[in-house]
């Protein structure tokens, strides 16, 4: 895979959608879960994407239960949860696995060495955080102790939205 705009995946309701959608936007590429300790951040994500999504930037939330079963809801109960506990707007897309024999692509290219030889290395935990260029290359990585509203966070999120 060349690119992470050849990459599909489904939204939290079921719908197939390219990431060529997001071409030309900068992206924060989250792995979230409902149940655990970082699950807080999604109110950070929120106000993030609230600040810029007007300026053409976009989070893409993918919930996962590869960390101690934390995300043990199904789509429809991780969507309402979000929308009902963190006002979550942003695009949220169905569970899949950020890890493991069943690594959903986009994960697979998030984290490999050869597509991401800065940036590449195993998912740690929930809420791991990738910035993608509005050109489609992963411009930051944060791990999930680094919240949202993180100085770094923002700087490199203006620093994309300025070029």
């Amino acid at each position: 895979m060349n690119s992470i705009y050849e990459i599909e995946a489904k939204t939290i309701a079921g719908e197939t959608v390219k990431l060529e959608t997001y071409k030309g936007q900068p992206m924060l590429i989250v792995n979230t879960a409902s149940k655990c300790g970082f699950t807080g951040q999604y109110e950070g994500l929120q106000e993030l994407y609230d600040t810029y999504k007007d300026r053409g930037f976009v989070i893409l939330g993918f919930p996962s239960n590869d960390f101690m079963k934390q995300e043990p809801g199904s789509n429809e109960e991780i969507a309402s949860f979000c929308r009902i506990n963190y006002g979550v707007t942003f695009p949220m897309f169905e569970k899949i696995a950020v890890k493991g024999a069943d690594q959903h692509p986009l994960y697979a290219y998030l984290t490999s060495k050869t597509t991401n030889p800065e940036f590449g290395g195993k998912i740690s935990w929930n809420f791991n955080k990738f910035l993608i260029s509005a050109d489609g290359r992963i411009a930051a990585r944060f791990g999930s102790r680094t919240k949202p509203q993180d100085e770094k966070v923002i700087a490199a999120i203006e620093a994309e939205l300025g070029k």
